[in-house]
């Protein structure tokens, strides 16, 4: 008979990433068995989302990843105004791809600072939100929001990029990647942190395959697969950037290939912002109805690539004015679900480092 010991982390927010419960059954420190246990912030948002008009749904979308809500609302209306038949203008795509790589870099430093507390390191943390508050105020200055932004809505965006806004952007461009690399080497050059994350957490390609995990940590374990390049949506088939993929499957590959993505996020942004086009921000079609009357018929999938992974929009419509049907593929609950394999007969405060680069965030888990 095992004499296994069952400890319960969280589901206390400073526990684990968000409200996660994980159940361990301990052989000594060894970690035998692992049930993560989710549902502690379920907000019903698809259901709330039938009850909704269409243009009016963004607002649960905002609420899922949370600290990239530019690309949820992104990924929402790329399903969305399939449905409604209310294509966006030239320039909107173009403001959509910017909002979404500045989105995308705002929730790596996130992660980079939150795992870096993960394994008690300070100093990363604050040099982490420093560079993302710079972003922050680009939000606030086109929408008036930090966080939850709703800028975006169907046929367009609530407000047009003005030249003082660019120019802000730019201003931030051209000083990230000097303070990006800062931070880098902050973890790279900590000989603790390496000790604890090299050769940690392998994920083998075939496994992540097996369990639906896309996003950083499908690249980090070999394969070659990002949304924006297999099935290109706004206008990133028009910007030259790579897609950093790793071999090793460890906890140390998933950290160099969410760094690389930032790095080739400004580089997405820098042509973003000389190639968008003179044009309107809204279609006339979306702003004529005001809103409401927006109907939709059919059923559409849309995929995008969210910091997470490739997030996934179903919508079914009737006729009506509010979707009949809407699912969300999450990325996040499926990169979870492949924790037990990673943790198993692993120490406890390795669990602590492989959960950490999972990025997780339980508004869009539980939805």
């Amino acid at each position: 008979m095992n004499n296994f010991v069952e400890l319960n982390f969280g589901p206390q927010h400073p526990s684990t990433h968000g409200v996660l419960r994980l159940r361990a059954k301990l052989d000594g420190e060894i970690v035998r068995e692992l049930e993560p246990i989710i549902g502690y912030l379920h907000r019903n948002a698809e259901k709330l989302c039938e009850l909704t008009f269409y243009a009016d749904n963004l607002i649960f979308f905002d609420r899922m990843d949370y600290v990239a809500s530019m690309l949820m609302e992104s990924g929402y209306l790329e399903a969305a105004e399939k449905i409604l038949n209310i294509p966006p203008p030239e320039r909107v795509l173009w403001i959509r791809v910017i909002m979404n790589e500045l989105s995308r870099i705002a929730s790596h430093l996130v992660w980079a600072g939150a795992f870096g507390l993960d394994l008690g390191m300070l100093t990363p943390f604050f040099y982490c939100f420093a560079q993302r508050d710079y972003i922050l105020d680009v939000f606030t200055e086109v929408c008036g929001s930090r966080q939850e932004t709703n800028y975006m809505s169907v046929g367009g965006v609530y407000q047009d990029l003005t030249p003082e806004m660019i120019e802000h952007i730019d201003a931030f461009l051209q000083s990230f990647p000097k303070k990006l690399e800062e931070i880098y080497r902050l973890f790279v050059k900590n000989d603790i942190f390496i000790s604890r994350n090299k050769g940690i957490g392998v994920l083998s390609k075939e496994t992540a395959i097996d369990y639906g995990v896309t996003g950083p940590m499908l690249r980090a374990s070999g394969v070659n697969y990002d949304v924006r390049k297999a099935n290109p949506y706004l206008v990133y088939d028009k910007v030259d950037f790579d897609v950093p993929i790793s071999q090793k499957g460890d906890n140390l590959a998933r950290f160099l290939v969410r760094f690389e993505e930032m790095r080739q996020s400004v580089r997405i942004i820098k042509q973003a912002i000389t190639k968008i086009p003179d044009g309107p921000f809204f279609n006339p079609k979306a702003k004529k109805s005001m809103m409401i009357r927006l109907r939709g018929d059919g059923e559409y999938y849309a995929r995008t690539e969210s910091p997470k992974g490739e997030f996934g929009v179903y919508i079914v419509g009737d006729g009506g004015v509010k979707p009949y049907r809407v699912r969300v593929r999450s990325p996040s609950f499926k990169n979870l679900s492949v924790l037990p394999v990673l943790a198993k007969d692993q120490m406890i405060s390795d669990l602590i480092s492989i959960s950490g680069t999972i990025d997780l965030v339980f508004g869009e888990v539980d939805r």
